[in-house]
């Protein structure tokens, strides 16, 4: 019975005041993983994002390091963080909103990830 008065309280708060985000602690990430060659770049405009661990489905799951495409000119990459028991989401920032990873473009290989799928 408390479980669902909570559930209520937290779905009429975010009814109320917006967006509320629960999280998960799944403790720290493990460390990184050495990539000891980095690929060349594939060319002029790509940046190289180095690999990281992300918070999936209630565990830890790495990102190989890739080439990729700014979203827009001028973003710079902030890469993800793990700070005081808090997982911060790498996000491209620059003078337009900040862009934050969707792991569903890794499935999009076409003009994004570049030597992730053995081009």
């Amino acid at each position: 019975m408390k479980k669902n008065l909570l559930a209520t309280m937290i779905l009429a708060a975010s009814a109320l005041l917006g967006q509320v985000s629960l999280g998960i602690n799944i403790g720290p990430p493990p460390p990184p993983r050495v990539v000891h060659v980095q690929p060349h770049s594939p060319g002029a405009g790509y940046n190289w994002v180095d690999g990281y661990w992300f918070a999936n489905n209630n565990k830890w799951a790495w990102h190989d390091g890739y080439w990729t495409r700014p979203p827009y000119a001028g973003a710079i990459w902030t890469a993800p963080r793990y700070e005081g028991k808090q997982f911060y989401q790498g996000y491209w920032a620059g003078p337009n909103p900040n862009m934050y990873h969707d792991h569903r473009w890794d499935k999009d290989k076409k003009n994004r990830d570049y030597n992730r799928y053995g081009h």
